[in-house]
């Protein structure tokens, strides 16, 4: 082993940047690898797409977190796979890279069930491109509108969002505020009143992690605030301007929002170890790969036992515990110390439904709805945000819209724009490439 054990870490989302900041000032040096330059905060990625928040808000490049640490280094590639005899990870087109110790944490991606047409005709919402590419096709849909109001029969302005956890809530009800208190007031000769918003949950309720009184508030005020919440309801197949349900029943659409869940990223099922439930790396107690006793799986793409014959959930808190945890491991093979097993702290689950409206469940069995739990999201993800500038921009947007009603960055931005002979993007393309 070198002088100074190679750290490799395997994307730079919550939980790879736990690991690589808990080794940043120890004796290792450590490779971050990641196909973007930029990490993501997820959490915020539905307020770009429905025109809350710049791009730039929710990012941060990773090679600013780690400017001032000469032992941080970080490879911008897409990872194919681990050369597990010769320990180093393979990346497309480019040299591979040799590691001591490896901590996966390569995420995950939408998860479509198999629905006929979902990967082809909905909009997911896991990545920045994905966010821009549905914020760019929902004020198009507007334009469209206005200029031609024969299509809002056709479902131009009947958005559908399928999936009642937090994302899909959040989403919905934001649409809901773009769509009422901004929409309204930019088109004049369109009544944005004939919009439509549709959440689609397959359950009996929504926010299936909260309890009951969190889960009636938060139907409650959709209903409140326009929103048709279909329950018990099941998509079966997905067309460019229709989707279709079990029961016989379909509604007219161009716009599908899937925030039905998350599956591990491609990256896991090339490794040649074993999967769990969603394709997720199976791992020990210490989150250690079994059979490969120093490489380490964490957050979205790791399967992770709660102990109490459950998993883990696939939320950011887990990522960066077990990413920290991951890294703590590495140490302590490094000193011949006996490893731990991972232990989660649930520090609480919230979601927002819009201006002073949300939940949150947090611990000691403390339930918030309402304006307090709107607070308690607000300050979090402004805790928890990388970067002074990125806390900056976004809290002076929330000032801005919360007391003026007005959203800022209701542009359109597509990489083809200026070039001649290009179709605008729609499912299945990316405004500035894949994930």
């Amino acid at each position: 082993m070198a002088e100074r054990p190679q750290v490799v870490i395997i994307g730079a989302g919550f939980g790879g940047l736990a690991a690589a900041k808990r080794l940043e000032a120890e004796p290792v040096d450590v490779v971050l690898i990641d196909q973007r330059n930029y990490h993501t905060f997820l959490p915020l990625l539905y307020q770009v797409a429905t025109a809350g928040l710049n791009a730039a808000d929710v990012a941060y490049a990773t090679r600013g977190l780690f400017r001032r640490q000469q032992r941080v280094f970080f490879r911008r590639g897409r990872v194919m796979g681990v050369d597990w005899d010769q320990r180093c990870v393979q990346i497309d087109d480019e040299p591979p890279v040799a590691f001591d110790y490896l901590i996966v944490a390569a995420g995950a991606s939408a998860n479509f069930f198999g629905v006929p047409g979902a990967a082809e005709y909905s909009y997911p919402l896991y990545t920045l491109p994905d966010a821009l590419r549905l914020r760019n096709h929902i004020i198009d849909m507007f334009e469209e509108a206005d200029a031609d109001a024969s299509i809002v029969e056709e479902g131009a302005l009947t958005f559908v969002v399928v999936g009642g956890g937090p994302t899909g809530v959040e989403v919905a009800g934001a649409l809901a505020e773009l769509i009422d208190k901004v929409f309204r007031e930019d088109f004049h000769d369109l009544d944005v009143h004939r919009s439509r918003i549709v959440l689609v949950e397959q359950a009996p309720h929504l926010l299936g992690p909260f309890d009951r009184r969190s889960r009636d508030y938060a139907h409650k005020v959709l209903a409140a605030r326009g929103v048709e919440v279909r329950l018990g309801t099941v998509v079966e197949a997905i067309e460019a301007d229709r989707v279709r349900f079990s029961d016989g029943g379909s509604i007219a659409t161009r716009t599908l929002v899937w925030a039905a869940g998350v599956k591990a990223g491609e990256l896991a099922s090339t490794l040649g170890v074993t999967q769990g439930r969603g394709g997720r790396i199976a791992v020990g107690s210490d989150l250690s790969i079994p059979g490969h006793p120093t490489a380490f799986a964490v957050g979205d793409i790791a399967d992770m036992d709660d102990g109490k014959g459950g998993r883990h959930p696939q939320l950011a808190q887990v990522a960066m515990q077990g990413g920290r945890h991951a890294a703590e491991q590495v140490l302590a093979t490094m000193g011949k110390r006996p490893r731990e097993p991972f232990s989660y702290f649930d520090k609480g689950t919230m979601a927002t439904i819009g201006r002073r409206a949300a939940v949150a469940e947090l611990p000691g069995g403390a339930k918030l709805t309402g304006a307090l739990a709107w607070l308690a999201w607000l300050v979090l993800h402004l805790l928890y945000l990388m970067g002074v500038r990125n806390k900056v921009s976004v809290f002076v947007n929330w000032a801005w819209n919360y007391f003026t009603w007005d959203r800022g960055p209701r542009l359109i931005l597509r990489a083809e724009d200026g070039r001649r002979g290009h179709e605008p993007a729609g499912p299945g393309r990316s405004v500035d490439g894949d994930r």
